[in-house]
């Protein structure tokens, strides 16, 4: 019996997450098997799926991978909910002058197929090609496209989940392995704790105590504007100096230095200035920035470093990482607009 059975083959030459960016382009890599695609998956992603559907879009006539959309398994009680997504991922799929999509459901087949059942059903009314279809539970993966048990069992065919270690060059920048899983991703994000946390705590209540002094003085001379601007002008040079600094490979931020940082990123011109210096080149040292200064920031201080490092990680092709970094500035304030109105770009386009 087989170990695999061909699928129409594909390239994958570019890391594009979401739609919308311009992936660097690292290398050519021919997926021509469901145990090869399911191999990439993880990389495309930078953790390993679980209790999702995942749809890779690539456009003819090489079949060149450009987009790979994650939703996650809703109970299929909710069958409006699933309906709401193969809308989107559609949507997505036509924007991107896709012709071709390979969708695979991670989970028990009472979840998968009826998501799998609904984007059968709709992908022909965009003349939109499904040439695989795949289900993964426990190391074992079932097609929906095939129906020979000689080379597509019913007990499912085993395969090796564990990505290739030639392919690392493809994993989305700002991840440094293949993870467990979203969770895993989120992590990485994630708040400071112990002693880095309560030093953090301490560091920026003094800049905030000396930033209330040095309003008070501005307003006691009338000759600055606290409204606009409740820091001293040097704030931009502060973030300027950053953000040089870890491009020129220099050494990572004090709790003091994080402090004055993120106290600085609270005014939105700064903020600004700091957004419009991000450049492609640069991607790896602000992913590193912004990483840093995202799990040190306190209660308060969040919403810019993670709004500023969501917007390097879609710049660089990351959504998965750009969208951790967005649930995380939003927990911390769901009225920051910035991040707001970056996931509604991660998002587009939006069913109507």
């Amino acid at each position: 019996m087989p170990d695999n059975r061909p699928i129409s083959p594909a390239t994958l030459d570019a890391r594009e997450n979401c739609p919308g960016t311009e992936a660097a382009v690292r290398s050519s890599v021919r997926i021509g098997s469901p145990p090869e695609l399911l191999k990439v998956v993880p990389l495309l992603f930078g953790f390993h799926p679980t209790a999702s559907v995942v749809i890779i879009g690539a456009t003819p006539p090489r079949k060149t991978i450009k987009v790979s959309l994650r939703y996650p398994l809703y109970d299929p009680a909710a069958p409006d909910v699933a309906a709401h997504l193969v809308e989107h991922a559609l949507k997505v799929l036509i924007s991107q002058d896709c012709g071709v999509a390979l969708a695979i459901g991670y989970g028990p087949d009472a979840r998968v197929a009826p998501f799998i059942k609904l984007l059968r059903q709709h992908a022909g009314e965009h003349d939109l090609e499904l040439p695989e279809l795949l289900r993964v539970e426990d190391n074992r993966y079932w097609s929906y496209a095939c129906t020979d048990p000689t080379c597509c069992p019913p007990a499912g065919m085993p395969f090796d989940p564990s990505p290739d270690p030639e392919l690392a060059a493809l994993l989305p920048a700002g991840v440094p392995e293949v993870l467990a899983n979203r969770d895993a991703l989120a992590s990485l994000v994630a708040p400071v704790e112990g002693a880095a946390a309560q030093s953090m705590r301490r560091a920026t209540r003094k800049v905030e105590v000396r930033v209330l002094q040095l309003a008070g003085q501005a307003r006691a001379t009338a000759g600055y504007s606290t409204v606009q601007h409740p820091v001293v002008p040097t704030d931009w040079s502060t973030v300027q100096e950053a953000i040089a600094r870890y491009r020129q490979g220099g050494r990572t931020v004090t709790y003091a230095e994080a402090a004055r940082l993120l106290v600085c990123l609270r005014d939105k011109w700064v903020r600004d200035d700091a957004l419009c210096r991000m450049e492609a080149d640069y991607r790896q040292a602000d992913l590193r920035l912004w990483l840093d200064l995202t799990r040190l920031a306190r209660p308060g201080s969040v919403g810019a470093p993670a709004t500023l490092l969501a917007f390097v990680a879609w710049q660089s092709g990351n959504g998965s990482l750009a969208n951790v970094a967005l649930d995380r500035a939003l927990t911390d304030d769901p009225d920051y607009q910035l991040a707001y109105l970056l996931r509604r770009i991660l998002d587009w386009p939006s069913p109507s």
